[in-house]
């Protein structure tokens, strides 16, 4: 079944393709054709660019690593103004690994919950914030963990941090899954449809022959989404089984870039909490959608 064709809605995305481009001081990783079809402006950014210094060098996007928090705020700030969208509200909740999706339907929305937020730090413990509207963008942060942005058809994202839990409670399904139930309501269509056109995009991260765990654990991801994940007997490669999982969930191969950058080994390009023995700062994975331009 294909999805249906109406005039408010981008009909079919673009095979996703990341490339790096560069945006003002900092470089990251996108996708211009999907940007162009759909306003959806994704973004793995690169650590160079921003003001903080020592272990923190120089994109620190986290607040929570012991860097000054004043140039922490001015590193985000550095990245929404790059990417054009210093005007916006910008989600960046508290990931915890667990798999709760924070959803956004409108941007009133997004500024009440930046103002409860300030007043409880604790108030928005998500690993995944999905959006439904134009203006309001979404931004987790990584130091070996997955990043993981999502896009439907309609423009709505979802932006997901997938450390090794992550990845094993599946919490980049639940997302993608939550972008197609709420898309198919509005497009007409079944979700099974929406699925098949999403685009997936898999950011840096640990690499398979980094990421040495246990065997408890290797074995628990063999089990789960088979031996195709398995580097050897104590190391996983991550990436392989997020793209199990996915095609489980009805997502189309060819519709999952990976970018295939290994943190722990270009961690002059990333911060890696493993390359840096646990203090550095955090690279960020972005999203924002603008409304197109009338032809």
């Amino acid at each position: 079944m294909e999805l249906p064709r109406t005039s408010n809605t981008a009909l079919e995305l673009p095979l996703p393709r990341l490339s790096e481009g560069r945006f003002a001081s900092i470089s990251a990783y996108t996708d211009e054709a999907l940007f162009e079809t759909t306003g959806v402006r994704i973004a793995f950014t690169k650590r160079h660019g921003g003001v903080s210094a020592g272990p923190y060098e120089s994109l620190n996007l986290g607040s929570h690593v012991n860097d000054d928090l004043a140039q922490v705020l001015e590193n985000r700030r550095i990245l929404s103004d790059a990417l054009g969208f210093a005007d916006v509200p910008c989600i960046v909740p508290v990931q915890v690994h667990g798999r709760e999706v924070l959803n956004i339907e409108n941007p009133e929305q997004a500024t009440q919950l930046l103002a409860y937020a300030e007043r409880d730090a604790g108030a928005l413990e998500y690993d995944a914030v999905s959006v439904e509207c134009e203006n309001v963008a979404a931004q987790l942060n990584f130091a070996d963990c997955v990043p993981v942005i999502a896009v439907a058809p309609s423009g709505a994202f979802s932006v997901i941090h997938a450390g090794w839990r992550g990845v094993d409670n599946q919490i980049s399904v639940r997302a993608v899954e939550g972008l197609a139930a709420s898309a198919a309501v509005k497009l007409g269509c079944s979700a099974a449809c929406v699925l098949a056109s999403i685009n997936v995009y898999i950011g840096p991260h640990i690499m398979g022959e980094c990421f040495e765990t246990s065997a408890e654990i290797h074995d628990e991801f063999v089990r789960k989404f088979g031996s195709t994940c398995s580097v050897d007997a104590c190391h996983v490669e991550l990436s392989r089984a997020l793209k199990v999982q996915l095609e489980r969930a009805g997502i189309k191969p060819e519709r999952i870039a990976s970018l295939g950058i290994c943190t722990v080994c270009n961690n002059e390009d990333f911060f890696s909490y493993r390359g840096q023995g646990g203090v550095c700062g955090r690279h960020g994975a972005f999203a924002c959608r603008r409304a197109l331009k009338e032809a």
